[in-house]
């Protein structure tokens, strides 16, 4: 039998990496079976999520993945910005060495396993594997920040905007252009430019506000 704590971080994983579909319906009664656990036990989990935005729940109508949105996107991507950015200027005032080799150990990950997606034919093995290091990388970006109400906040946020992306991303249409911008971000981040840091992090995020990446994402 699943535990509690698998239950809520494989329905977790699953909600942000295209396990579901947008809008599908989330029954407690046919995920008790496939977890082998009681249905209060999955609509515990779900009701968790749902504080977290990863789950719509309404009265009479139950739990649902929530659908695509445009304005969501959009607003999600600013306020990753503005978490970024600000928790990364602190890292580079407090983090020190420490900070700067963790980094550039993130970096080293992403930058190899990106590369390897830039030239393969098959991407079934690589896709889970970029998803976490990419992950890894933007959260040790903030790492040293001093601030655990920030870094929570932005868990949150980057669930709910990888779960908006979680059909376009796979397509890694992106790729090339993310390499160049990751290496951007860790030379400034390490140079101790915390303008140029903050510029190089909305550049990067600045995608999906506006031009080819929406329209892709419009058109899923």
């Amino acid at each position: 039998m699943t535990n509690d704590t698998d239950i809520f971080a494989q329905l977790q994983r699953r909600l942000i990496s295209n396990g579901f579909e947008h809008g599908a319906k989330l029954r407690a009664e046919v995920l008790r079976k496939e977890f082998a656990c009681s249905a209060s036990t999955v609509r515990e989990a779900l009701f968790r999520l749902s504080t977290l935005g990863l789950v719509d729940f309404q009265e009479q109508r139950g739990f649902r993945v929530p659908v695509m949105s445009p304005e969501k996107l959009i607003e999600l991507t600013h306020l990753r910005i503005l978490l970024e950015s600000e928790g990364t200027v602190l890292s580079i005032r407090k983090g020190g060495v420490a900070w700067e080799a963790r980094l550039a150990a993130a970096h080293y990950k992403l930058s190899h396993i990106e590369k390897r997606i830039h030239g393969a034919d098959d991407l079934t093995d690589l896709v889970d594997i970029w998803f976490s290091a990419e992950k890894e990388f933007h959260e040790t970006l903030i790492s040293a920040c001093g601030s655990a109400t920030l870094k929570q906040i932005h868990g949150q946020i980057y669930a709910q905007f990888r779960q908006q992306l979680m059909k376009v991303d796979r397509k890694f249409d992106f790729i090339s252009e993310n390499i160049q911008h990751h290496a951007d971000i860790l030379d400034a981040a390490l140079a101790g430019d915390e303008a140029l840091t903050h510029t190089r992090i909305h550049d990067h995020l600045a995608r999906h506000l506006t031009g080819t990446t929406l329209d892709a994402y419009l058109a899923v």
